[in-house]
């Protein structure tokens, strides 16, 4: 009995999803596909914090990510990419109300060279008294499509610039459009962040990479309660490995656990489709074009889900 209840326990353990919003305008109608009006998020606190979510500081999840420890189901981080004027103005007012942590991530050339719609260095500088400063590169430029000597250069010129204004190193890195392939990740784990970001709909638990954090995004109007349910699926991906150079995607093969018999899975641009699922394996014969640059593939069951992201590699991508 005993045994089993241990068991069972550890059952739980591996269930636990900690979940990570990633925002960009507030309260700027010119952009509804990346803006949050003020009506929504102020409805998204009230819903955190009448369901008994902790919001946690981004350093939270990330010790106990690299010290194992447990990340309760219920922990929520909040992140802002970009930078925009109008985190500052309109945004920052609810989260020092709520007295919610944040991690903001800069887009450091936007700040630097004064751009008309970005927060400036002082404004950074203050909102840095009630969260936590990031980076989010220095040109926002597609790094996948730049050489590995340009995403250097430009990590290390947004890490000086960083430096210079703020007096210490940012600990997380979120990548541009997150967008990411095997050399980006390589280069950019080299400067030794804590953790670094992708934008992939995803959760956070014992198992995610560190230099791969998955984030939900909270732009439009979205089901916030909806996103709260989802949790990850213990897959092992085997292919795809890479995006396919002939723009093909010809086979999808994974492992999850066996009492699964049924999974749905989504490629972007082909909508989901259900497919059965023999002993464990899930293995498929897409036979797809793959019409954009970065592609999604994902499996689910029930609430449960995890994804890949495949981008089209550089030439020089190290193998």
């Amino acid at each position: 009995m005993r045994k089993l209840l241990l068991i069972s326990l550890l059952a739980i353990k591996l269930l636990a999803d900690a979940h990570i919003f990633v925002y960009h305008r507030f309260g700027d109608e010119r952009y509804p596909t990346t803006d949050t009006t003020l009506e929504h998020l102020k409805s998204q606190f009230e819903y955190l914090k009448k369901n008994n979510y902790k919001v946690v500081p981004l350093s939270q999840i990330s010790d106990a990510l690299h010290n194992k420890k447990d990340i309760p189901d219920n922990w929520v981080a909040l992140t802002i990419d970009d930078s925009f004027k109008s985190f500052y103005t309109n945004g920052l007012p609810l989260f020092k109300e709520y007295n919610y942590p944040f991690t903001l991530l800069i887009y450091t050339k936007a700040t630097d060279d004064h751009y008309n719609d970005f927060m400036t260095w002082e404004q950074i500088k203050d909102a840095s008294k009630y969260g936590e400063i990031g980076l989010h590169s220095h040109g926002h430029d597609h790094l996948t499509h730049k050489s590995e000597k340009q995403v250097m250069e430009d990590t290390a010129t947004s890490l000086r610039s960083f430096v210079d204004h703020l007096g210490y190193r940012p600990k997380y890195y979120a990548y541009p459009y997150g967008e990411f392939d095997r050399s980006t990740k390589k280069i950019i784990k080299s400067f030794n962040f804590d953790l670094i970001l992708n934008q992939n709909n995803g959760v956070v638990n014992e198992r995610s990479d560190p230099y791969s954090i998955d984030r939900i995004a909270l732009v439009g109007e979205v089901n916030l309660k909806y996103k709260l349910r989802l949790k990850s699926l213990d897959v092992k991906w085997i292919k795809p490995t890479k995006y396919p150079k002939n723009r093909v995607l010809k086979i999808i093969s994974a492992k999850i656990p066996k009492h699964i018999k049924k999974v749905d899975y989504y490629i972007s641009g082909n909508g989901w489709k259900s497919t059965n699922v023999l002993d464990g394996h899930v293995t498929l014969y897409p036979n797809v074009k793959l019409l954009l640059n970065r592609v999604r593939v994902f499996l689910k069951y029930g609430n449960e889900q995890s994804g890949i992201i495949l981008t089209k590699e550089k030439e020089t991508n190290v193998k």
